[in-house]
């Protein structure tokens, strides 16, 4: 009986962790949790540690403050994917007809950048399906977006969070760049992005002309969620 208790009190301590987690406005660190919940650091580090291994809960970068796992996240995102498609659809529509390059929406995965949803561009060279394709944070722009406003990991440029925008220029693979804009949830975070990509000849030099009205569609989109949510 008492091995039973335990292991329920060990249990309901953990779902406790687990919802501070999920409704912290910024993700917290192993210290705050610790001290918001009353346990001691090594039993709330130890009852991290096995959310973690469950995919419920992931650090963000070497200071290790936690944020929902891939296994939430995924659970979450099943309808709220579609509801984010639903919504984006006359942003990305927009921003075809403005650019005339491909243009995508991505979420951050656990793994790397997913697109969901793609506007072909109204050029014969830079037709590339996105959809279900997965990329590495790094060398994306919208990748980019999501480890600089906090969607997968630590930031990383103080230039792109002033800007409002990413690039990725011959990165991911040479002859194609992409410029890319956050849609930021209530907290800040990127929850998704858009970007325009194409040959480097034809969407370098209108990164500039491009920025404002990409930037104008994502804070749009932005609205939108906070809307609907």
């Amino acid at each position: 009986m008492a091995t039973e208790a335990t292991g329920t009190q060990a249990i309901e301590r953990a779902a406790q962790l687990l919802v501070r987690v999920v409704e912290s406005a910024e993700p917290p660190s192993i210290g705050e949790l610790s001290e918001d919940s009353g346990l001691p650091k090594s039993t709330t580090s130890r009852l991290v540690s096995a959310l973690e291994r469950q995919g419920l809960v992931q650090r963000l970068g070497e200071r290790g403050r936690l944020r929902p796992g891939p296994v939430l996240l995924r659970y979450a995102s099943r309808d709220a994917s579609q509801t984010l498609i639903e919504l984006a659809a006359p942003s990305l529509r927009r921003l075809a007809d403005a650019s005339g390059e491909t243009i995508n929406l991505a979420v951050p995965g656990p793994g790397g950048v997913e697109h969901l949803a793609q506007e072909d561009t109204a050029h014969f060279v830079g037709v590339t399906d996105w959809v279900g394709r997965r990329v590495s944070f790094e060398l994306a722009a919208n990748g980019k977006c999501f480890l600089t406003f906090g969607g997968a990991g630590c930031l990383q440029s103080a230039e792109i969070r002033a800007n409002g925008y990413a690039t990725s220029i011959d990165e991911l693979e040479v002859g194609l760049t992409a410029i890319a804009a956050p849609v930021l949830g209530a907290n800040g975070v990127a929850v998704a992005a858009l970007s325009i990509s194409g040959p480097t000849a034809r969407l370098r030099p209108r990164i500039d002309e491009l920025a404002p009205t990409l930037k104008n569609e994502a804070n749009s989109l932005s609205l939108q969620l906070r809307g609907a949510a």
